[in-house]
């Protein structure tokens, strides 16, 4: 299913149903005025339109029209700050923990 960017404002009300738009904006976490322009058919930038895409619970692809391949995905990382709160062996082993989980996480998708 592909959706247009000029049916975001559609689906924003659609989705919030009878919730007003300060309630839903602040669930987004942007203004009520950014999310009124949108719902009138103005285009957001690009961080109010992943905030967007994340409550609606869509991919921004399908707004902006590209077809993802799902049978493609990025390995499994794990990126920490560098910072002195954890010994190299913790960081080491919580990185090998979450990269666990996402692999089982891709498996289960895949069946």
């Amino acid at each position: 299913m592909s959706l247009q960017i000029q049916k975001l404002g559609a689906r924003i009300v659609e989705h919030r149903g009878p919730s007003g738009v300060r309630a839903a904006a602040a669930e987004i976490g942007v203004s009520s005025a950014t999310l009124s322009r949108i719902e009138n058919g103005h285009v957001p930038d690009l961080d109010t339109f992943a905030k967007i895409c994340s409550w609606l619970g869509e991919d921004p692809a399908l707004f902006l029209g590209i077809e993802a391949d799902r049978s493609v995905r990025p390995p499994p990382t794990v990126h920490m700050r560098k910072k002195n709160t954890t010994t190299v062996e913790t960081a080491t082993a919580l990185g090998a923990m979450i990269v666990a989980v996402q692999n089982a996480i891709i498996a289960r998708e895949e069946l």
